[in-house]
């Protein structure tokens, strides 16, 4: 019946404990993975967005977050007033802003 069981052998002198460093290499690498993954590109995203808003300006027209497209009639440093059909303006805030459509699209929409 040894086969089935292994026998129980002396236990052999302890085991070293790994150095600190080897220890930490996967988190490390996890860590440069999401970086290049997940955290460069959404900054890059973020920046990219900033100037676009900073950019925006009377006559562009533009997508809000909310999916209203319109063309901007008035702009101040904080919000815009966005017209979204004839005769009737909306105040949103610049961050909202998620494109700036091609000249053209207001008007065939």
């Amino acid at each position: 019946m040894d086969f089935f069981i292994s026998s129980a052998w002396a236990q052999a002198a302890p085991a070293q404990q790994p150095d600190a460093l080897t220890s930490f290499i996967p988190l490390i690498i996890i860590f440069v993975v999401f970086y290049f993954l997940l955290i460069r590109p959404q900054t890059k995203r973020a920046k990219e967005h900033r100037k676009m808003v900073s950019e925006l300006k009377v006559g562009d027209e533009v997508v809000t977050s909310g999916g209203v497209l319109g063309k901007i009639s008035e702009a101040g440093d904080q919000f815009l007033e966005v017209e979204i059909a004839t005769g009737v303006t909306v105040k949103v805030q610049r961050s909202t802003v998620s494109m700036v459509m091609p000249k053209g699209t207001y008007k065939s929409a």
